[in-house]
C-alpha cells in the first residue's frame, strides 16, 4: 500500500513517532542519544522544532519546514535510523523485519498532520502536554 503525505515547503506539521515496542522507556533512558541525533539531522536538513515531548515509547513533535524543502520524512527516516544504528541490539526481531533488514525499534510508520493555522498549532501542542498530564 502506498501512503501518501501531504508535503509543502514551509509548512508545519505536528507528528506522532512510536517505539515498536510500546512498553518500552528506551527514548528516556538512551535520551542523550536521542538529542545527538535530532541536532546532527537538524545541521544536514535544517528544520524549526516549535514543539517537542519526549515521553518513554513515542515522541509528539511540530516541526516547521524551510522555504525550499518540505521533506520531513527523510528527516524522520534519518532520525530513526542513526538512533536504530547507535542502540546495542537487545531487542527481538521478526522474520518481516530481518528481511527488511529492520531493527524492531520503532514501528514503520509515523502520523504526521499538516497545521492549519495558529489555533492549530496551539491545539496540537497543548495536546502533547496535557494529554500526557506534563502540565497540571
Amino acid at each position: 500500500m502506498q501512503y501518501r503525505r501531504t508535503e509543502l515547503p514551509g509548512a508545519s506539521y505536528f507528528f506522532t513517532v512510536n517505539l515498536y515496542n510500546r512498553k518500552s522507556k528506551l527514548l528516556i533512558e538512551q535520551i542523550n542519544l536521542l538529542k545527538t541525533i535530532f541536532k546532527r539531522i537538524h545541521n544536514l536538513y535544517p528544520f524549526k522544532i516549535e514543539a517537542i515531548v519526549i515521553l518513554p515509547d513515542h515522541i509528539h513533535a511540530v516541526f516547521t519546514m524551510p522555504q525550499n524543502d518540505s521533506n520531513y520524512s527523510l528527516r524522520w527516516n534519518l532520525i530513526k535510523g542513526y538512533f536504530s544504528k547507535e542502540i546495542p541490539q537487545q531487542e527481538f526481531i521478526n522474520a518481516s523485519r530481518k528481511a527488511k533488514k529492520e531493527r524492531g525499534i520503532w514501528q514503520r510508520r509515523f502520523w504526521e498532520h499538516l497545521i492549519r493555522d495558529e489555533d492549530d498549532l496551539k491545539n496540537h501542542i497543548n495536546y502533547s502536554c496535557y494529554a500526557h498530564k506534563l502540565v497540571v
